[in-house]
């Protein structure tokens, strides 16, 4: 088992930034694929980005290219996204998630690649 667990939500103002933080229990983070998701009331949850084990790769959705960055400090079992230009839609309870399979080559980007979730924080932007 791996917990997840997210920090780092709030209230912004459009435009803003905030960055969330997704800390992992278990070393074998270092060796999983990590994503961020977010679900709007309402909404199905949707993926907005993900990074590869090694840092090698990163893909985000078409919505938060160019404003949202996912990282990774493996060191700290701890992946990030940082978010910028903020906007109303962007508004979602953010929930972090981890591939269970080690040194997966092909980046997971579906609901069910993933195997371990975070509770979720709130990330709200008012216009």
């Amino acid at each position: 088992q791996v917990q997840l667990v997210e920090s780092g939500g709030g209230l912004v103002q459009a435009g803003g930034s905030l960055r969330l933080s997704c800390a992992a229990s278990r070393r074998t983070f270092s060796t999983y694929a990590m994503g961020w998701f977010r679900q709007a009331p309402g909404k199905e949850r949707e993926f907005v980005a993900g990074i590869s084990w090694n840092v090698g790769s990163t893909y985000y959705a078409d919505s938060v290219k160019g404003r949202f960055t996912i990282s990774r400090d493996n060191a700290k079992n701890t992946v990030y996204l940082q978010m910028n230009s903020l906007k109303p839609g962007d508004t979602a309870v953010y929930y972090c998630a981890a591939d269970g399979r080690s040194f997966r080559r092909v980046l997971p980007t579906a609901l069910d690649e993933y195997d371990y979730w975070g509770q979720g924080t709130q990330v709200t932007v008012s216009s």
